[in-house]
């Protein structure tokens, strides 16, 4: 038997190995250390057990009948729901483009056998660690999402808004050629924009007529509201700037620092057309939701006053044409 570890990582481990010696070996390894420990005999039960299991680490052996561990390590990065799972690959293989070919699946590790057993206890805790601080990151946005959501959820006429805006913003972004971060920071920012609001009052928020001049100086400080709500969370240091500067206008009239031009982010640019085509083609308390050409056609006026950036709203003009169909759907739903 192996002695205990006072090690204080835990978590489940998932070995997938077709030689019943090497499952029992590990087993007994890392279940002496504190960790639960669920064996399978192939690649297809390990993607079988992930879907009924929650699985915090993978340990897969290369050569295994039915599926390998490099096209099971493959699928489990490919899947959404299990992307963020770390995973090692355990093979007797050394060649330089066995590790290539793990690389290229995914694989967060790559251990040679015969397996050293104080190495591997020591990336096993090291992966976990990590995968516990993601975990932990993505509670902390998920709170944020939520929050977003039941603020959207105050008023019936913005249903489905932070939907809409993360993937347009999104699309208009991978049509822009902006980079993965940036497209990942307009999703998230499509979801959190006006998490600010939280700070409006009700009355003010809800409000079917005219606002007062203080009622606009309320809500012009959402934005900022919204930086400082996000701000903690490491992870949205490319969402900030949208959040804050989604209402500023090319021609310095926006709120809430006034930038002008190229000083307002290329990203919050992104937001702003799409955040503006949404409002414009969903119905509102004080006005009916516009036909898709109508809308765009209000925004050319905008731009001629100086408001948005003319080459993000062409481009978005563009991809609003190709996926005509697409773009009518999603208004003519949001405005029943």
């Amino acid at each position: 038997m192996f002695p205990k570890s006072h090690q204080a990582v835990s978590g489940t481990i998932l070995v997938a190995d077709d030689h019943g010696a090497n499952r029992e070996l590990m087993e007994e390894l890392l279940s002496a250390h504190g960790f639960k420990v669920v064996c399978v005999p192939d690649g297809i039960a390990a993607l079988e057990e992930l879907t009924r299991t929650p699985i915090d680490l993978v340990i897969l052996d290369v050569m295994m009948p039915r599926m390998t561990g490099f096209e099971a390590c493959e699928k489990i990065k490919a899947n959404p729901d299990t992307y963020l799972v770390p995973v090692i690959l355990i093979t007797a293989l050394s060649g330089k483009q066995d590790r290539i070919d793990g690389i290229k699946a995914g694989a967060d590790d790559f251990l040679t056998r015969p397996v050293d057993r104080t190495e591997l206890l020591a990336r096993v805790r090291s992966l976990l660690r990590l995968k516990f601080r993601t975990d932990e990151l993505e509670q902390a946005e998920s709170v944020l999402f939520t929050l977003a959501r039941s603020i959207e959820g105050k008023d019936p006429y913005t249903h489905g808004h932070c939907e809409r805006l993360a993937e347009y913003s999104a699309s208009l972004g991978q049509h822009l050629g902006l980079s993965e971060e940036q497209i990942i920071a307009l999703r998230r920012a499509g979801v959190v924009h006006d998490i600010g609001k939280i700070a409006v009052p009700d009355a003010i928020l809800l409000k079917p007529g005219r606002l007062t001049p203080e009622e606009w100086t309320i809500i012009q400080e959402h934005t900022v509201v919204g930086e400082r709500i996000c701000a903690p969370l490491k992870s949205f240091r490319h969402v900030l700037p949208i959040v804050r500067h989604h209402h500023e206008k090319l021609n310095g009239s926006g709120y809430p620092d006034g930038l002008r031009g190229d000083a307002i982010p290329i990203t919050a640019r992104v937001l702003q057309i799409v955040d503006v085509f949404d409002a414009l083609t969903t119905e509102r308390p004080y006005k009916k939701a516009f036909p898709v050409p109508e809308a765009l056609q209000t925004m050319k006026e905008e731009i001629a006053k100086g408001w948005w950036d003319p080459h993000i709203f062409a481009q978005f003009e563009q991809l609003v044409g190709s996926r005509a169909a697409d773009f009518r759907a999603k208004c003519a739903a949001a405005a029943k």
